[in-house]
C-alpha cells in the first residue's frame, strides 16, 4: 500500500471511530466534575478512564469492588455504572472535603459504602478479605502498600492504576516512582500485566495461576 494509501485508511478509521465519544455516559458525572473543578482538585479520573473502568466493572457480575483514592466520586461514578445490581464497592478516601462531594452525589446507592479513613489503614484491616476488582487511585495500594492491595485481590480479578504519564500536577521526586512501580508488577509471577500509553497511563493487571 503507497503512504498516501495507508494515510487514508488512517483518516478513515479516526472518523469511524472516536474514542472521546463516550456513548452512555453516567450524566452524574457532568454535575461531579464541575463541583470538583469549583474545588480546584486536578487529580479526578478524566473521562477515558472512567469509559474502562464502566467496562471493566461490567465483567464482574456479583462482584466484590474497592476504590482507593474515592476523590470526589468521578471514578466511583464510573465503576458504580458497570456494576450490576448484586455488586458492591467500598470506596476509601481520607480527605473529608472531596469524600463529601462523592458522598453528595452517590451515597444514595446502596452499593457503595464511603470510607473516610487512610487507604494504607484500610488494607491492612481488610487483609483476609478478597476484591474482584481494585482500582488503586492513591498512593497507598500503589506506590506504597502494594503487597497489602495485591494480597487482597482475588484470582482472576482485576487491578487498575492510572497517571502513570507525566502529569503537571506530580510533585518532586515522584517521576521516578513509576518505572519501579511497574517492574514492581511485571516481576510478579501471579499477574498478567498490560500497559496503557493512553488517556493518563494506565496499567491494567489480572491476578493469575501460573501452570506448573
Amino acid at each position: 500500500m503507497t503512504i498516501a494509501g495507508q494515510l487514508q485508511v488512517r483518516l478513515l478509521s479516526h472518523l469511524a471511530m472516536n474514542d472521546h465519544d463516550i456513548s452512555r455516559r453516567p450524566g452524574i458525572l457532568d454535575t461531579i466534575l464541575a463541583e470538583t473543578q469549583t474545588l480546584g482538585f486536578k487529580l479526578a479520573s478524566e473521562p477515558l478512564t472512567g469509559s474502562l473502568l464502566c467496562t471493566l466493572a461490567a465483567s464482574k457480575p456479583r462482584g466484590k469492588f474497592l476504590e482507593l483514592g474515592t476523590g470526589t466520586g468521578f471514578g466511583t461514578a464510573s465503576i458504580l455504572a458497570g456494576m450490576d445490581a448484586k455488586s458492591v464497592l467500598d470506596s476509601v478516601e481520607r480527605d473529608s472535603t472531596l469524600l463529601a462531594v462523592a458522598q453528595r452525589h452517590l451515597a444514595h446507592d446502596r452499593r457503595v459504602t464511603f470510607h473516610h479513613d487512610d487507604a494504607a489503614a484500610f488494607l491492612q484491616r481488610s487483609q483476609g478479605q478478597l476484591f474482584d476488582f481494585i482500582y488503586a487511585d492513591t498512593w497507598p495500594g500503589k506506590f506504597t502498600h502494594l503487597p497489602e492491595a495485591l494480597a487482597v485481590l482475588a484470582l482472576g480479578g482485576f487491578y487498575i492504576i492510572d497517571d502513570l504519564l507525566p502529569q503537571p500536577g506530580w510533585p518532586e521526586g515522584h517521576a521516578p516512582k513509576v518505572p519501579r512501580l511497574i517492574t514492581d508488577l511485571e516481576s510478579r509471577t501471579d499477574l498478567r500485566v498490560t500497559k496503557l500509553c493512553w488517556a493518563t497511563g494506565l496499567i491494567i493487571a489480572t491476578k493469575y495461576d501460573p501452570p506448573g
